[in-house]
């Protein structure tokens, strides 16, 4: 079994910043990579950022320059600093861990950026 528990949302004002945190438990192995996706009221979840195992990371286009994705291989943890957030980041955030055999989700967490 594998838990997911994130941390770090909440409220803050257009161009503020938040980090959010991700650690792994349980029986992990042959991890291909973590990362976040994000789902807005009314609209489908999207993928924001991963990191591989082995250091890799890529964004979606309309976080690029404003996030950042890293993770602690030891502590099987995954971060997001949110930089200069906009309204539109607005969602309910998700962290992912996908291994060789499978994928698991967290509970999610949510950030609104008011305007």
């Amino acid at each position: 079994q594998v838990q997911l528990v994130e941390s770090g949302g909440g409220l803050v004002q257009s161009g503020g910043s938040l980090r959010l945190s991700c650690a792994a438990s349980g029986s992990i192995f042959s991890i291909n990579y973590m990362g976040w996706y994000r789902q807005a009221p009314g609209k489908e979840r999207e993928f924001v950022a991963i990191i591989t195992s082995g250091g890799s990371t890529t964004y979606t286009d309309s976080v690029k320059g404003r996030f950042t994705i890293s993770g602690d291989n030891t502590k099987n943890t995954v971060y997001l600093q949110m930089n200069s957030l906009k309204p539109e980041d607005t969602a309910v955030y998700y962290c992912k861990l996908q291994m060789r055999v499978r994928g698991y989700w967290g509970q999610g967490t949510q950030v609104t950026v008011s305007s």
